[in-house]
């Protein structure tokens, strides 16, 4: 497997894409929490509140559909990252067994006539601990 080092260029793409999933939540209802969690075993991209229950999103971006869909992206060591990152911020915020969590994904395709649109799905849920 070859993988390549993200450039400036990758960073923007994607940090676009968030902001983009972003603003598409906020219409949806959703009010944000955090951005870009970090923490030595992961990082989330968005954490954001629906009512009582607290959401951790991983947005993924593809610009086509050749390599597979933006959500066959999200393998299972992907979600153990995810996990891990999410427990952490529960711990550090004491909220553990506060509130009711769970994992969505927002997977965006680039529009192919227009750069700056994308076509969502939104996976409510997209996986289980």
């Amino acid at each position: 497997m070859i993988f390549r080092k993200k450039t400036k260029v990758d960073s923007n793409v994607g940090a676009r894409a968030e902001q983009w999933a972003q603003h598409y939540l906020e219409t949806q209802g959703l009010a944000i929490v955090a951005n870009n969690y970090r923490c030595p075993r992961g990082e989330i991209d968005l954490i954001m509140r629906e009512k009582n229950t607290l959401i951790f999103v991983e947005v993924r971006l593809r610009s086509n559909k050749q390599f597979g869909s933006a959500a066959d992206s999200i393998d299972a060591r992907k979600q153990q990252h995810l996990i891990h990152a999410a427990q952490h911020y529960l711990q550090s915020k004491k909220l553990w067994d506060q509130v009711p969590c769970r994992f969505d994904a927002i997977c965006l395709i680039k529009d192919p006539d227009n750069g700056n649109k994308y076509q969502v799905e939104w996976l409510r849920n997209a996986f289980s601990t």
